[in-house]
Order: C-alpha cells, then sequence, then structure tokens
C-alpha cells in the first residue's frame, strides 16, 4: 500500500509539534492582515458540508492551502492556485505538470506531516485536508482558518474532486472538468479499441518490494476508463497491493505501465521485469509525478496523453 493509500500516522514529536503549533498561531493571531480577512470574509460566507461536519467558509476564497494531491490538482485546474500546498516528497516540490503555477505555490510540509507554522505563514483563508490522514490536527488547522476535510484518499478520485469544486464554490466548474475527461475516455475507448485487453501498473519501491495498482486507484481507474482490463486480484480493500521480486508474474498483462522519475532511463524497468523480457512483451515508463501522485483532472489529462500516445505507436 503507498503513501497515498495508506492513512498517515500522528506527527512525529509531539513536544515539537504542540511547540511548533503554538508558533502557528501566534503567527495568526498577531497579524492584523489575517484578522482583517477573517472578519470580512464571515460577511460573504456559506456552508460546506464535508468529512468532519459543516463548515462555514468563504464564497470567495483567496489564500488556499490543500493538504492532498487531488485537492492541489483540482485547484489548479479551476484557476485558483493555492497560496501553499502540502507534497508528496518536499525534495521534488511541487509536481511540474502543473505548469508554470506550480512556482508560484509554497510547499507547506508533506502530505503525511503538514507543517502548522508554514500553514499559518500563508494566511489562509480556507484549508482543505482529508480526514484520514490529518484527522489530529484538525482542530489545529481550524484555529488557523476554515477548514475542510474530505474522508479518505482512497475514495474515488471523481468524488474528492467534487468535494473540492464545493469547497471552492465551483462544484458546476468542477463536474464540467470530470465530464471533459470522461468524454475524452470515451473517445480513445472508440478509437483504439482495447476491450479485452489486459493492462497493469506497477511502481517499483526499491529492490525488495513493487506495487501493483488496482481498478480503483487513480491511474488504474484512467487505464479503464479508455477500455484496459486491469486483472482481478484480492486488492485487500485498498487501491494498491505490494509484491516481492519473487511474484512478478502477478504482474503480467498485454500492456504494462511502470512508473520512473525519468522515462528515458530503461534502467529504472525493475529487473525482475527485465529478466522475463518474455512473459512481459509490452513495457511502458510512465512518470511517477502525475501516473501515482498527479491526482485529479489535470493529472487525468496528460495522464490519457500518455495512453493514447502508447496506443498510436502500437498501431
Amino acid at each position: 500500500m503507498t503513501y497515498l493509500a495508506t492513512a498517515a500516522r500522528a506527527p512525529r514529536g509531539l513536544t515539537l509539534l504542540i511547540a511548533g503549533t503554538a508558533t502557528a498561531l501566534a503567527l495568526v493571531a498577531c497579524s492584523p492582515d489575517t484578522t482583517a480577512e477573517k472578519s470580512g470574509s464571515s460577511e460573504t460566507t456559506r456552508t460546506v458540508e464535508h468529512a468532519r461536519g459543516s463548515t462555514e467558509v468563504p464564497t470567495s476564497p483567496e489564500r488556499i492551502v490543500v493538504l492532498e494531491p487531488v485537492q492541489l490538482d483540482t485547484a489548479v485546474a479551476l484557476d485558483m492556485a493555492p497560496v501553499g500546498a502540502a507534497v508528496a516528497s518536499e525534495e521534488t516540490g511541487v509536481p511540474a505538470y502543473l505548469g508554470d503555477v506550480a512556482q508560484d505555490i509554497t510547499p507547506v510540509g508533506t502530505v503525511t506531516e503538514p507543517a502548522l507554522e508554514k500553514i499559518a505563514e500563508q494566511k489562509p483563508d480556507l484549508i482543505i485536508g482529508t480526514e484520514s490522514r490529518h484527522s489530529d490536527l484538525y482542530e489545529q488547522l481550524s484555529s488557523i482558518a476554515p477548514t475542510v476535510f474530505m474522508a479518505t484518499q482512497e475514495d474515488p478520485w471523481p468524488v474528492n474532486v467534487k468535494l473540492v469544486g464545493e469547497a471552492l464554490n465551483r462544484a458546476d466548474d468542477a463536474r464540467a472538468l470530470l465530464d471533459d475527461y470522461n468524454e475524452r475516455c470515451a473517445q480513445i475507448a472508440k478509437k483504439y479499441d482495447v476491450k479485452g485487453t489486459t493492462a497493469q501498473l506497477v511502481r517499483p519501491r526499491d529492490e525488495a518490494v513493487l506495487s501493483i495498482y488496482g481498478p480503483t486507484s487513480f491511474a488504474g481507474s484512467t487505464l479503464e476508463c479508455v477500455g484496459f482490463t486491469i486483472p482481478d486480484r484480492d486488492w485487500e480493500e485498498s487501491i494498491s497491493v505490494d509484491i516481492s521480486p519473487e511474484l512478478i508474474m502477478e504482474a503480467r498483462g498485454d500492456q504494462v505501465f511502470v512508473t520512473t522519475d525519468d522515462v528515458k532511463d530503461k534502467q529504472s524497468v525493475p529487473a525482475p521485469i527485465r529478466d522475463n523480457a518474455k512473459s512481459f512483451p509490452n513495457v511502458h515508463l510512465v512518470d511517477f509525478s502525475y501516473w501515482i501522485a498527479g491526482v485529479g483532472p489535470k493529472g487525468g489529462q496528460v495522464v490519457l496523453d500518455d495512453v493514447e500516445s502508447i496506443l498510436a505507436e502500437a498501431q
């Protein structure tokens, strides 16, 4: 199971977290601008129902902080780029596939360990997080800005796109983005007719572990959206399962997509797959930053770009 599929543990160093929280709250309390924004927004708020109940949020939020890839992707797709975002990796930061706007989004910790002080420094008027990951932080986040939580990152991603759209007061536009995605899926399915063709999505973790992604995962659902079939197996109530190299034959498919940080590096295909080339005749390297970490309408479109390109080359 990946970091996207596993509810995060409480952040390390409880004492440090409490100290950081106190600093974060002090920053908010001492900022005249933040106080003005909050008092002003109270005159133009709306109620959003979410995983923690209901919250009064600004009708037109301007300084949004998001703690989940699907929230970041959706906000950017709606032309409401956040001022801050928790990221999958502090080394890689905000995913480049989001375009030039990514340069103006400040990382505020990681998806599993958001940094409260960095969040407060952005003076947000809306925070969007996830109950399954950030439940222990809800009260602290709410003291910084109105906070909306989706239930879990394991829910079907279109459900979470709709919640983000609702939180941003752009519900109709969010549905339109999903309609565009589904329409493009249908066009690709009609053009290439891959019905009956199996596909597997494999993420190498290290030399000892590989993850296979199922039909409820983001990219897995996209593969099925264009007509591929992901072979049945026990998904253990998750979006992915881990296997050892000795079980690599469980990853076989007519088309196998392997995630990597460098699609030009053929050596990033796991050795167990390279060593069994006859059993894996069609292997394609795909970009981790949007096949796994780029959940949302924009990520969906670039995954479809890759799929369409691969299918076109095979004709």
